[in-house]
């Protein structure tokens, strides 16, 4: 059994990567999505590929790993199941007031989003635990199980709990736990305290609601497409990404769906950076450009950024993940005119179906469809031949957007190009600019179905010189899905003050909390079954200064911590700071937050191979000439087309120019000169004028 699998639903596309450990080989495959039973996609996508690879048996497969936004979507539509909560007497309102913020300061048409939890739902108990840890009210059971039974007659499906300070003593959320297992045992029971173990609790119990409210459809659909993929003979556990990029068994995700938000697109970054590491650039800004969406990133030194939490549909989810931002520009995304008669486009999509206009069903100009009327997409099919093009229903659709506005269809055309390009401008200056790094200094990486076709105007617009597109771009995440390792997250906090004046002290505490996680991951390879040669771990704190409201993140290294580490981490906390606010305080005493250990077991990945030249002619790779309209030039300008599969190590390409494969395209401007490297890159470099 020697085939390793990858699968990432889209939200247009089902992407499938298979490696073959006995060739070495990549195969890749795209479906269309079936948003209504995702599995079913899946299932069909694994078929047409081990066909693809010539009659191969799933029997072979010693590995499957899936990126699902199946419960991002149920977040987003509403489609969570009934959900009570359990809460400390007196805060049961906490859900619904929030931080009292405005994030919409000005607009006097500004919702609040719906609580998850409407009010009738949401009971109170007796307890209270104190901020030292302190029990000064005991929990009064009986009232617990009053809840309980209410919430049964009312028919919840999921209950989360969610009390004062149980990160520093979980007692009291745990035998309410037990009580729910007694009386209700058919609920979905989450505990703020093993969901989340840190300070503020707010977004604790944003965080627990969120994860009671899309867990029973999580887990159902995760035992679902197991048992689907057993039938169909299917003898590995499969797993599943989670926010952090790394991966675990289905059935661990079951329990823990809030971990899964970013599950689809955190391994394209991951496996991105591997690729571009191995390629001599460890610094990279990802650029995931898919059908209904584009999700950026930032990598510095091979490593993805990561973050403590986000903000989806206006409610926080505190849980590791990577730092990416998204937003709502992809192939699918419609474009309309505005009030004031401007042109915008997104967020609203065309998804799956009915799809752009170009693929037969759907009415609306897309940003596939300006593609297809400025002819850099071919006119007549995609995905080689497997699906066919309606160029003329392109032409109709973004005509309706041109007569409006008194323009042309290729001046209408390129400017949804233009509106999508500053739109994704602005989310990548998010990850960059806005956290204090230059995207001038980083290589701009596409993948996702439509990210190498925007990748160079994109670059122009943020000033970035040099761009690395994939061998397998279409399909990146899949294959991330490929290169990722089994990850597991153990937080807790507790304040601690670090001070290089009473360095022993404080690198006596630390190590105190850091021990009593370590344990807790060291349990979690044991029940894992992990080999102790693929073990590792490693270590972050969050540290603000005494009095601040918000913490940074500090890597921690490895080995016991001395005095002399606590004087490294303090620095280390100086320069985060200097980086993100433009100064430091190197006179404030700094305190440590919140402790992270991160379990990681290494899995055999797929393997970046190096490749030589084997004497092909570039002129042999071209298969035809389109034109293509360039807003560069004012006009429609006659491009060679390339087939990416026939261009060989070494090959040198002066743009304009056009580079097709089955799972993207790659538009070359006339500033643009690109170069295939050894692992089958294509090294983009823009000159600063097409005539430089």
């Amino acid at each position: 059994m020697t085939l390793r699998i990858g699968v990432d639903t889209g939200g247009t596309f089902t992407d499938l990567c298979a490696f073959d450990e006995a060739t070495g080989q990549v195969h890749v495959r795209k479906v269309s999505s079936t948003p209504d039973d995702p599995g079913r996609a899946i299932v069909l996508g694994i078929k047409e590929l081990l066909e693809q690879m010539g009659g191969r048996s799933i029997g072979e497969v010693s590995y499957l790993a899936h990126g699902t936004t199946v419960g991002t979507n149920a977040l987003l539509t509403g489609r969570g199941v009934r959900t009570g909560l359990i809460t400390t007497k007196g805060f049961r309102d906490l859900l619904e007031l929030g931080r009292g913020r405005r994030p919409h300061l000005y607009d006097l048409q500004a919702d609040k989003p719906e609580p998850l939890v409407p009010r009738d739902l949401r009971l109170e108990v007796t307890e209270r635990v104190r901020h030292d840890g302190r029990i000064e009210t005991p929990l009064d059971h009986e009232e617990v199980r009053s809840a309980v039974r209410e919430l049964k007659a009312k028919k919840v499906e999921s209950i989360a709990v969610c009390l004062l300070y149980s990160y520093l003593r979980p007692d009291h959320e745990r035998q309410i736990g037990e009580i729910i297992a007694e009386e209700f045992p058919e609920a979905y029971v989450s505990l703020s305290s093993d969901v989340m173990p840190e300070f503020r609790e707010y977004e604790r119990l944003s965080t627990v609601v969120t994860n009671a409210y899309i867990g029973p459809v999580v887990a159902n659909y995760l035992s679902r497409l197991r048992q689907r993929l057993a039938e169909n003979g299917l003898t590995c556990t499969p797993h599943v990404t989670q926010s952090n990029g790394g991966i675990i068994p289905f059935p661990a995700a079951e329990s823990m769906p809030v971990r899964l938000v970013l599950s689809g697109p955190s391994t394209g970054v991951v496996g991105a950076a591997a690729i571009t590491s191995e390629a001599g650039s460890p610094n990279i800004i990802t650029f995931d450009m898919g059908g209904t969406s584009s999700d950026v990133s930032l990598v510095q030194d091979g490593e993805p950024k990561v973050t403590a939490g986000m903000e989806l549909d206006g409610r926080p989810i505190r849980s590791p993940m990577l730092d990416i931002h998204t937003v709502g520009a992809g192939g699918g995304s419609i474009a309309w005119i505005d009030s004031g008669n401007h042109l915008k486009v997104g967020p609203a999509s065309a998804g799956a179906f009915p799809g752009p206009a170009c693929y037969g069903n759907g009415q609306d100009a897309t940003v596939t469809d300006a593609n297809v009327v400025l002819q850099v997409l071919n006119p007549e099919y995609l995905l080689d031949g497997q699906l066919k093009i309606d160029a003329q229903a392109s032409h109709r659709a973004v005509k309706a957007i041109a007569d409006p506005l008194g323009l042309t269809v290729p001046e209408a055309a390129q400017g949804i190009i233009r509106v999508v390009t500053a739109n994704m401008a602005r989310a990548i200056r998010v990850i960059s600019v806005q956290r204090g790094y230059d995207p001038r200094d980083y290589v701009l990486v596409p993948f996702g179905g439509a990210g190498p076709l925007h990748a160079s105007r994109l670059a122009i617009e943020l000033g970035i010189t040099r761009i690395i597109v994939p061998e397998t771009p279409g399909a990146q995440s899949a294959l991330g899905l490929l290169m990722t390792d089994i990850r597991s997250d153990f937080m807790r906090t507790q304040i601690t003050r670090v001070t290089a004046q009473e360095a022993a002290h404080s690198a006596e505490d630390l190590s105190k909390v850091f021990a009593e996680l370590t344990d807790h991951a060291l349990a979690w390879f044991e029940e894992e079954g992990i080999e102790p040669e693929r073990r590792s771990i490693q270590r972050r704190l969050e540290m603000r200064y005494a009095g601040q409201n918000y913490e940074l993140p500090v890597d921690v290294p490895e080995g016991p911590i001395t005095a002399e580490s606590i004087t490294a981490l303090i620095e280390g906390f100086q320069h985060a700071h200097d980086r993100m606010y433009g100064y430091s305080a190197r006179d404030e005493v700094a305190e440590a937050v919140t402790f992270r250990v991160q379990a990681i077991a290494d899995v055999p990945r797929a393997a970046i191979s190096r490749a030589a030249a084997e004497g092909r002619k570039v002129e042999d790779a071209v298969v035809g000439l389109r034109e293509v309209y360039l807003a560069e030039e004012g006009d429609y300008v006659s491009c060679p087309v390339y087939d990416r599969r026939l261009l060989d190590v070494g090959h040198h390409i002066v743009g304009p120019a056009v580079i097709e494969q089955m799972d993207t395209t790659t538009l070359l401007l006339s500033s643009d000169v690109c170069t295939v490297d050894d692992t089958r890159n294509l090294v983009i470099d823009i000159r600063r004028t097409p005539n430089e």
